[in-house]
């Protein structure tokens, strides 16, 4: 996603991991939904920068080189929030430590989700708005928006431009995958699993189809969002000015 192509987006995360791969693809991806995101490699990393720059969500990895993500989430309760906000900072443990004790400690300890590796990217960006609404760093209000487009998750309604678009049950998922992620180019393979869930025996003709029924309701009344890119997938961008 690009920054600011959704709504509620761009609040301040801290990435904390010791693999330097999973940090690097982690925080580039966070960046693309459209939220601020520094990063750190040890305990002590995080709390400094924790300090210089308080986050709205500290997302933690348990094991470290120098004090565990347990031990970290003790020393980030007596640091302040973003904004000034009351309360502890915010923490989604994300860790290979799949163990139920582990799980169980973490939570007991204040963590506010805890997430194993390896996760998917939808379900971590979903936990993580959900964290951000509960603890007050965004409003409770999951609609997106991308231009002129309105995805209301909840009340399963569409505006373009501020008129109402009737989809279909399958039309909408498929539509919400594309919104939240937006900017991205996404696989055909990739919208199979999220909105049938199933492959349909590696057939992607399906998604061309329902493509083209949501291009025929969206992009016949105004600029151009849902783009095709040839060989990999779609793409659903704000229109360019």
């Amino acid at each position: 996603m690009d920054t600011g192509e959704v709504a509620h987006l761009g609040e301040r995360l801290l990435v904390v991991d010791d693999e330097p791969t999973v940090k690097e693809l982690l925080s580039a991806t966070l960046r693309f939904a459209g939220f601020t995101v520094s990063s750190a490699d040890s305990g002590a990393q995080a709390l400094e920068s924790a300090r210089r720059d308080p986050p709205d969500l500290v997302l933690l990895d348990v094991m470290l080189p120098d004090l565990d993500g347990f031990e970290v989430l003790r020393r980030l309760r007596g640091l302040p929030r973003a904004g000034g906000r009351p309360g502890p900072v915010p923490v989604l443990f994300l860790t290979a430590r799949d163990a139920t004790a582990d799980k169980i400690n973490g939570l007991r300890l204040g963590g506010d989700d805890y997430v194993t590796k390896p996760f998917d990217l939808e379900e971590l960006l979903a936990r993580i708005q959900a964290i951000l609404r509960r603890t007050g760093a965004v409003p409770d209000d999951r609609t997106l928006v991308v231009g002129d487009l309105e995805v209301d998750p909840d009340a399963h309604q569409v505006l373009r431009a501020g008129r109402p678009v009737r989809l279909s049950p399958t039309e909408f998922r498929l539509l919400h995958h594309l919104v939240l992620n937006a900017g991205r180019v996404v696989p055909k393979a990739q919208i199979l699993e999220h909105v049938w869930r199933y492959d349909f025996a590696g057939d992607t003709s399906i998604v061309d189809t329902y493509v083209s029924y949501l291009r025929r309701k969206l992009d016949t009344t105004g600029p151009k969002l849902i783009h095709t890119v040839h060989g990999v997938g779609y793409l659903l961008r704000r229109p360019r000015p």
